[in-house]
């Protein structure tokens, strides 16, 4: 069992665009449409997450689009990725993916606003509302997926945290070449937080590059 994260982020370092920045038509904003461009061409996001068969790019971003599928047992997301910042007095807000989530398993969502009553979808996937420390949630999570990986979701402000506590085993990140100069950044207050990890990179179409930090001395 390994704590991954899987991140798109900037050539400067940001994985979330600024809040309050998106329209009612872009919710997330154009800094994020340019952001994820590459993995949502992806053939694999195209059919896990919108639906649309045989269609989409294959390759190198397509094979880090698969292992991000594949594995995890349970998922840890912030407020902001289920939504609850823009949505959060709505008491029938049920997510950004429909009826059916690409998650099939349990997702364990970080609010202040917890408790929350437990949201069961279609395909597996049911969403718990948690408020507690990383280490505590880690738990529940690791339990939940009882053997297979956790992945630790985002946004950055909880990958941050979780990488503070020296919790994530792996991280991938797939590094967008464009600048953004604004949102939340990746690295803020982790001064050589590279030190414990070893790092693997791959180039991928588009002008990708694939960085994977892996936790030295980590167990096979």
């Amino acid at each position: 069992m390994r704590v991954r994260t899987d991140l798109n982020i900037s050539l400067d370092g940001y994985a979330a665009p600024p809040p309050d920045t998106g329209t009612p038509d872009n919710p997330l904003g154009e800094d994020w449409s340019r952001l994820v461009a590459p993995y949502v061409a992806t053939r694999t996001f195209q059919a896990n997450v919108l639906g649309n068969l045989d269609t989409g790019t294959t390759g190198v971003n397509d094979r880090y689009a698969i292992e991000y599928f594949e594995g995890t047992g349970a998922e840890i997301m912030g407020a902001g990725k289920f939504g609850l910042h823009m949505f959060g007095d709505d008491p029938d807000w049920r997510g950004w993916w429909g009826e059916n989530p690409p998650f099939h398993q349990p997702v364990f969502v970080l609010t202040h606003s917890a408790p929350r009553p437990s949201i069961e979808m279609e395909g597996g996937t049911v969403f718990h509302f948690v408020s507690a420390p990383p280490a505590e949630v880690l738990a529940m999570a690791v339990e939940a997926a009882d053997g297979a990986d956790v992945r630790v979701g985002g946004g950055p402000t909880m990958v941050r945290d979780y990488l503070r506590a020296g919790l994530i085993d792996v991280i991938h990140l797939a590094v967008t070449p464009i600048i953004l100069g604004q949102g939340e950044n990746l690295w803020d207050d982790l001064r050589n937080i590279d030190l414990r990890y070893a790092a693997a990179s791959e180039a991928g179409e588009d002008g990708v590059s694939h960085i994977t930090f892996t936790r030295r001395n980590l167990p096979d």
